[in-house]
């Protein structure tokens, strides 16, 4: 049988095939790019497609050789249960935040319905002329197949949203090749088919794939970089100290308690907001809730027992991007709590750890608007600076933010940050 394999690699043209895989082996783990949990996925993908390989030599070589049934049902069983699971992990190249157990159920009711191979026809059967006979459920593997490149499909045009230029389309010719190989291998019969049009195409999906990483890498890493820029160009106009100094300088002139504690808690948000934009990237939370805070206060004092701030922190240790809750909650109060013509207005502000995610959850009780008919001002600031939260919560924590609205009844924006790898409970 050894002897078998190796004829094959070299008489039919396999070399290539098993070289793209070796290569792509080492490209992946060298890469210093790619996110763990998404490089970890890509050498699952790649194992398992040697193994597909290898499945579709020794069924070859089983079908046209006397065999031992025993072996070419477990070959058989291997082969149909093994397709399903490449094409659930290709899901957490697309999107990686997510689970998806229901999918993994269906692969698990796939193999059980094919394992029972060893004691029943109703999968299929070997017969003792060792030919392959399919069951009642023979095409089982297919149709979860198809399932499966369905959601693929559906995933891939979502994303479709967050991605540029040619990145956008592979995985949309990735599903489509994978339906065409389904299609030839049901109804394109060859002299040799050692190798199926699905191993095939899968092999070219998986390096697809790859590019398609590197591809995202890049673009994020240009608005990472743009983001930075924007951070730079606003520091290079400000005097931090010198405008610390003046507003010390001011509060000494003051004759009112009230004034010296309006101006100092001034002087404290322009400081932790230098402070802030000089670390860019990554900050705590608690740091980025402080400076919140700082802002509020100067808000409260403006507007005094009109407005309302309740915290519900149950979680502060993680990461968030900088300058990303505060303009969150200043929107809150400008567009919600001031815009209404309630006598209080309450803006909340909570925190929540999940098995996969942190979520912060800024509500306020104002005016609400209609998220499907959203007019921006004629100068477009207000629109520009939630866009630019949204754009650096996603380049810097591959954060999500969603806004829900209500006219009448107020907001509610939720920033969703997966977990990075080692990040365990608040």
């Amino acid at each position: 049988m050894l002897d078998y394999i190796l004829k094959s690699l070299i008489s039919y043209s396999l070399v290539p095939v098993f070289l793209q895989v070796f290569i792509l082996i080492f490209v992946v783990i060298a890469d210093p790019y790619i996110m763990k949990k998404q490089k970890r996925i890509m050498m699952i993908i790649t194992i398992l497609v040697i193994c597909l390989i290898f499945d579709n030599l020794l069924s070859y070589y089983l079908s046209t050789s006397r065999s031992i049934i025993y072996l070419r049902t477990i070959e058989s069983i291997f082969g149909y249960s093994i397709r399903p699971v490449i094409i659930v992990l290709f899901f957490y190249i697309v999107n990686p935040q997510k689970k998806y157990h229901l999918f993994w159920l269906l692969v698990d009711l796939n193999i059980i319905i094919y394992m029972t191979a060893l004691f029943s026809p109703i999968a299929f059967s070997i017969s003792k002329d060792n030919h392959f006979i399919r069951g009642p459920l023979g095409f089982t593997s297919h149709i979860t197949c198809v399932i499966l490149i369905l959601y693929l499909m559906a995933i891939s045009l979502f994303e479709w949203r967050f991605t540029r230029g040619i990145m956008m389309f592979i995985p949309i010719i990735n599903t489509f090749l994978i339906i065409i190989a389904i299609i030839m291998d049901s109804f394109v019969v060859t002299e040799d088919n050692r190798l199926t049009f699905l191993t095939i195409t899968v092999v070219s999906c998986t390096l697809f794939y790859y590019v398609w990483l590197h591809l995202k890498f890049a673009h994020e890493y240009e608005e990472k970089l743009r983001n930075q820029q924007r951070t730079k160009l606003m520091l290079s106009q400000i005097n931090p100290h010198f405008m610390i100094n003046s507003l010390g300088a001011i509060k000494e002139l003051c004759d009112s308690k009230e004034a010296r504690v309006a101006v100092d808690q001034f002087a404290r948000y322009l400081q932790g907001n230098m402070e802030t934009m000089m670390r860019q990237d990554i900050i705590s939370f608690k740091s980025e809730l402080e400076h919140t805070k700082a802002y509020l206060a100067l808000e409260q004092i403006r507007f005094e027992d009109a407005l309302q701030i309740k915290y519900d922190i149950t979680c502060s240790d993680f990461g968030i991007s900088t300058l990303s809750l505060q303009p969150i909650v200043e929107n809150a109060v400008r567009h919600g709590v001031r815009g209404s013509e309630k006598d209080v207005g309450t803006v909340i502000i909570s925190t929540r750890e999940f098995d996969d995610r942190y979520e912060i959850k800024v509500s306020d009780d104002g005016v609400g608007f209609d998220p499907d008919n959203i007019k921006p001002k004629n100068d477009g600031r207000e629109h520009i600076g939630i866009q630019n939260v949204r754009d650096r919560l996603k380049a810097v924590c591959n954060a999500e933010m969603i806004i829900e609205s209500t006219p009448g009844e107020g907001t509610d924006v939720s920033i969703i940050i997966p977990k990075r790898e080692g990040e365990g409970l608040c």
